[in-house]
């Protein structure tokens, strides 16, 4: 899964998810999913560069049934198994995005990962858009993927989205110790949420 290099509206993003969406469910398929990703982020309000959609899912049925939903769409990368990553991935261009789905087959006993394990089954908000409930995985989770892969640009806006409407300290913590967040990059969420509370205005 990876988030591309442009950076999308909202509305794109909205149009292709519905558009994706739309397709699956013409063919009679309702995978359980997660959207996840920095398209995550965008669709709860946070104002970052997003390159791409990516949706998570369980089972590789689901990503062939998700392929076989799009076919008319121009396909980027086909259902394969990616052993270096542990997941079965397949991409489709949808109206000028990258929309992907794809497994996480990564062995984790934890909830507080973004993309393996309990986390973003557990941890998600239900947005409405059109006709379609989305369930999207929660910020605390994507913020400490940013702070590891060292994205400024992304986790700045995540933190003070976070630290201005609110977030949940607990599943923060399980999160950054899941990921072992090194302990600098800890202390510069801590102050920049600190900084962007509205008490510190």
């Amino acid at each position: 899964m990876g988030d591309g290099d442009a950076s999308l509206r909202p509305a794109d993003v909205t149009a292709a998810l519905d558009t994706a969406l739309t397709a699956l469910r013409a063919v009679g398929a309702d995978p359980v999913y997660r959207v996840v990703g920095t398209s995550a982020a965008l669709l709860q309000g946070v104002h970052l560069p997003v390159g791409d959609i990516d949706l998570l899912v369980t089972r590789r049925e689901d990503v062939n049934a998700f392929a076989g939903a799009l076919s008319s769409f121009p396909c980027l990368y086909a259902a394969s198994w990616l052993p270096e990553a542990s997941q079965y991935f397949t991409d489709y261009d949808v109206n000028g995005v990258a929309v992907g789905m794809s497994t996480m087959e990564e062995q984790v006993d934890s909830d507080g990962m973004e993309c393996a394990g309990h986390g973003p089954w557990r941890h998600y908000v239900l947005i409405r858009y059109g006709s379609h409930r989305v369930p999207v995985v929660r910020l605390e989770l994507r913020l400490i993927t940013e702070l590891l892969r060292d994205r400024p640009d992304r986790y700045e806006p995540l933190l003070d989205h976070m630290g201005t409407h609110g977030f949940d300290p607990d599943l923060l913590q399980r999160a950054m110790t899941a990921r072992r967040l090194p302990a600098e990059r800890r202390r510069l969420a801590q102050e920049l949420l600190a900084r962007s509370s509205p008490s510190s205005r």
